[in-house]
């Protein structure tokens, strides 16, 4: 497999990992989380849903898709292994794919068995996010030269705002999830919410969003590079705004979920691209031997 193609099974892999997040988040605002109430079965004697009704096919539908992340999964790990030249990084990097895709297939079956309690929701999201990064990561070493040695493109304090935006948009994807626990659509009109008043978490997750817009914008002036982060940020905050005006409707929720995920692939690709990998010198390039 040419460099150039693997490049593409792994942008596959990302997409479908963005997909099934908007999948997932489609089951909790429907309310259809416990349609499937068991796991790994859909109701303890049925692996297979009886598609009785819309929640139980949504929620068995959105198991089935796993399905189709795991092949996008396995096919970045044989695509490494089958790559020309192989790299070390790029094996490594798709086997943690197939790690977190484990990992969050029995965190699924236990946020299930434990009836959509918040703290097991919000895992599950958070989750999702850390497969997200690997394989943005991935996608993005994939596309760098085989030889050479990857240096900073900028000075450390700029790499160090960089690193704090990076930190800070993670923070803002955690507080969000707490107000999802303590707000409405918790995948199951039965579900416990989270103890908090949902006016301050979301002023505090509002107000996490403008400092991530002020550093980013630092980050910009240092950089000249980012406009489309800025862009994806700025959609991201007026949806939030529309959405909580508005009795926090099904749709813009998702679209905010959506959102979420894309600003945090937009960030680490931000990230990513203050390093470069310098190619490794041709025979050509090298120095000719002093004359004796």
């Amino acid at each position: 497999m040419t460099p150039e193609r693997y490049r593409k099974v792994t942008t596959v892999a990302l997409v479908a990992l963005v997909f099934i997040v908007v999948t997932g988040a489609s089951v909790r605002l429907t309310g259809s989380g416990l349609g499937c109430p068991d796991w790994p079965t859909c109701d303890g004697s049925q692996v297979i849903s009886k598609f009785r009704d819309t929640p139980e096919i949504i929620e068995f539908v959105n198991r089935m898709f796993t399905g189709v992340v795991s092949v996008a999964v396995a096919a970045a790990v044989l695509g490494a292994r089958r790559r020309s030249p192989v790299r070390r990084d790029l094996v490594l990097l798709a086997w943690g794919l197939v790690a977190g895709v484990v990992a969050q297939i029995v965190l699924g079956g236990i946020t299930v068995l434990l009836e959509l309690t918040p703290p097991a929701v919000m895992g599950h999201f958070l989750l999702s996010m850390v497969l997200v990064a690997n394989a943005v990561v991935l996608r993005h070493r994939a596309g760098e030269p085989d030889e050479g040695r990857r240096r900073p493109d900028v000075p450390v304090p700029t790499r160090r705002v960089s690193w704090a935006l990076v930190t800070l948009t993670g923070l803002v994807l955690l507080v969000g999830t707490a107000v999802t626990g303590t707000g409405p659509h918790g995948g199951d009109p039965d579900v416990e919410r989270l103890p908090f008043a949902i006016r301050e978490v979301v002023r505090l997750h509002a107000g996490l969003a403008w400092v991530l817009t002020a550093l980013l914008l630092v980050l910009m002036v240092r950089t000249r590079r980012g406009g489309m982060v800025l862009a994806a940020v700025a959609a991201q905050i007026t949806i939030g705004y529309v959405q909580y005006f508005n009795g926090v409707p099904e749709v813009l929720v998702g679209l905010h979920v959506l959102g979420a995920t894309v600003v945090w692939i937009a960030v680490l690709s931000l990230h990513l691209s203050l390093w470069v990998v310098e190619p490794a010198p041709t025979p050509a390039d090298e120095p000719a031997p002093a004359a004796r």
